[in-house]
């Protein structure tokens, strides 16, 4: 009877701890057949209530969600994984926006068969999942899709609408043409264009032997040409890079590094360090076909204009390709098309209404100046592209570095303007006009907008531009330690440099291990006990807790002396030497975040973070574990028991 009652003891618990994996993202896959060899496949997850799915728009990998196929040469993907529209906030914790699903997220991928009649695609996807009091570990989900079946079995799948998809799509696209808009109409500001348009203007009215309506036709001929030179130029990209390397290429640490470099030079350039330029021979044979004159001479004086003005537009082209490389496959097209179209307009109008050119402000210093200005800006903007190799290769260049990096290029912009420092053909500033008085105070205002983000202000307009992690928050520290007596001295003790130091730390001054086994080696020889910190780099609530609970003198006290703390990171994708890897439920756990995953599903039957353990050295609970809970006295009571208990083993 004592045998059986163990069981179901044994069992009860069992079933206790299971019950404690959390799964609250649920997938169904389904497929719509579009004729001609072509399907959209769907996959929808369907989420628990108060739990949120992250969308595949945010720029770190994880949170992200993420698909990845199975290479099959009979498969043609068709674009990128599209995603129904999804909420954004910005995330104090993280001083970024960050986009998330409710209730339900359906995404659909366009493929097409491309040998024989039928096909499968497989493939995983990799998601991570909050509520408002923990967060999940990133998750796999395995996929298979049969392509090709006879029409009774596609009829009865139930297709999915995907309109919401198509909208998201599309006013991304819009946006993004509105960004290659403004950039075009920025361009004609410049030395290399601005001066050519009463030339080319001039041009049309001599060409058209006082004929306006000939003129006119001239005029639409030429920004017609304007725009198709252009967009062919998106069409190119889009066609030579393909759907696969457009979506996958911002993720990557060498293209990221390439597109940064490639804004320096472009700045450079617009600084005055050199020209860029096409061979002469190529301006010079399309100059040549201008004088044929008609409908021809317009196309060739198009033509002409842009070559001629390389040097100033391959910045903006250059700036419009790389941000549409990061985006859908239309995006370079679109973003030609709208670059291209600010010229056209103008150009085109000024041609059927030439009277307008004396209105126009005279050619001059000025022009230089706009260039320069842009060329501070580009800069700026390039940093972005270090986001992605500051994090993989480990480089640990901090938020505030970033922040004091723009703080001095616009510094040097302002004083620029003000006429303080001068460039190459730069002319000399005798009086500020009005435009330039209000580029200088903007210049300064945001100079000392970006000041306070030294001190951990989260400057939520350039958050996109900066990593989440700062190296240290004055106003954190002068919170906290306000009025709960005199700050605390870190007294952390560690046997030996903690392996992966290079790529984690605590908060707060701790010292730790992010290893398990070197951490309880140091804890027997220390005699303390251990207090396991299971989190995440992409845990809203590790962050929340570490920023209110474990900022506070006693938590910090008691977390310095008393105890070996150990943190396991559930969602880092760096992967260990073979010799480390293990095997769980037959698949391969290669990385830091799975392994230490499976241990606390192994160990604790619970995959949800932040949670926090206290044990011996034998890895025994000394008290029960905790959760998210912002109870400070609660926090030390539990402290102080497990040290206890501690003492008496």
């Amino acid at each position: 009877m004592k045998k059986i009652s163990s069981l179901i003891v044994v069992l009860l618990i069992s079933v206790a701890s299971i019950a404690q994996i959390l799964e609250p993202v649920t997938w169904s896959f389904s497929k719509k057949d579009l004729g001609n060899q072509e399907y959209e496949l769907i996959f929808t997850a369907t989420i628990d209530q108060q739990w949120h799915l992250y969308s595949q728009k945010i720029e770190m990998q994880p949170p992200a969600t993420l698909f990845v196929f199975d290479e099959n040469p009979a498969v043609e993907l068709i674009g990128i994984v599209v995603e129904t529209e999804s909420e954004e906030k910005f995330d104090p914790n993280f001083d970024m926006m960050i986009r998330y699903f409710s209730d339900e997220a359906i995404f659909t991928q366009k493929v097409k068969i491309k040998k024989g009649s039928s096909a499968v695609i497989k493939g995983y996807i990799e998601f991570m999942s909050c509520d408002d009091m923990r967060c999940l570990p990133p998750s796999e989900q395995e996929f298979k899709f049969q392509l090709g079946e006879v029409k009774k079995e596609v009829a009865a799948e139930k297709p999915v609408e995907s309109k919401s998809t198509d909208n998201e799509s599309d006013s991304s696209l819009i946006a993004f043409f509105f960004i290659a808009f403004a950039a075009g109409l920025l361009g004609l500001l410049t030395p290399c264009v601005y001066p050519m348009i009463p030339m080319t203007v001039t041009f049309f009215m001599n060409s058209s032997g006082g004929s306006k309506v000939k003129a006119r036709i001239n005029a639409l001929v030429f920004g017609f040409s304007i725009i198709a030179i252009y967009t062919l130029i998106g069409v190119l990209v889009t066609v030579l890079f393909g759907a696969d390397a457009i979506k996958n290429v911002s993720a990557h640490w060498i293209t990221n590094s390439v597109f940064f470099l490639l804004f320096a030079f472009f700045a450079a350039s617009f600084f005055g360090m050199f020209e860029l330029v096409l061979p002469a021979s190529l301006t010079n044979k399309s100059d040549k076909q201008v004088d044929k004159g008609g409908v021809i001479g317009a196309f060739f004086m198009a033509l002409t204009l842009v070559l001629v003005s390389f040097s100033c537009t391959a910045p903006f082209v250059g700036g419009i390709l790389v941000e549409a490389a990061t985006g859908s496959l239309l995006q370079p097209i679109v973003g030609m098309f709208g670059f291209s179209l600010a010229f056209a307009i103008l150009f085109t109008f000024l041609a059927f209404f030439p009277s307008l050119l004396s209105k126009l402000p005279q050619s001059g210093g000025w022009l230089n100046s706009v260039k320069v200005v842009l060329g501070f800006v580009i800069l700026a903007l390039g940093t972005k592209f270090l986001l992605v190799p500051n994090q993989v290769l480990g480089w640990d260049l901090s938020r505030e570095f970033f922040i004091a990096l723009w703080i001095v290029l616009f510094t040097l912009m302002g004083l620029y303007l003000l006429g303080k420092i001068k460039f190459s053909h730069d002319s000399p500033v005798n009086h500020i006009s009005v435009p330039r008085l209000a580029l200088i105070i903007a210049t300064f205002t945001f100079v000392i907008y970006l000041l306070p983000g030294l001190i951990g202000a989260p400057l939520k307009a350039v958050s996109g531009f900066l990593p989440t992690e700062s190296s240290f928050n004055l106003v954190e520290m002068i919170g906290k330690n306000a009025g709960s007596g005199p700050a605390v001295t870190v007294k952390s003790e560690i046997c030996e440099e903690p392996k992966h130091a290079d790529k984690f730390k605590l908060p707060h001054g701790l010292q730790g291990y992010f290893d398990y086994e070197q951490g309880m080696a140091c804890a027997r020889k220390l005699n303390k006990p251990v207090l396991l910190d299971f989190k995440g780099h992409f845990c809203t609530n590790c962050k929340v807790m570490e920023k209110n609970v474990w900022s506070d003198p006693e938590v910090l006290k008691r977390l310095s002396e008393d105890y070996v703390i150990i943190a396991l990171y559930s969602d880092d994708n760096t992967e260990l030497p073979e010799e480390e890897w293990i095997t769980v439920d037959g698949r391969v756990k290669k990385t830091i975040g799975k392994i230490n995953t499976a241990f606390q599903i192994e160990k604790y039957g619970l995959n949800a973070q932040p949670y926090y353990v206290l044990v011996d050295h034998d890895g025994n609970n000394l008290n029960e574990a905790r959760a998210f809970d912002l109870d400070i006295d609660e926090f030390v009571n539990w402290l102080d028991e497990g040290k206890a208990e501690f003492a008496k083993r």
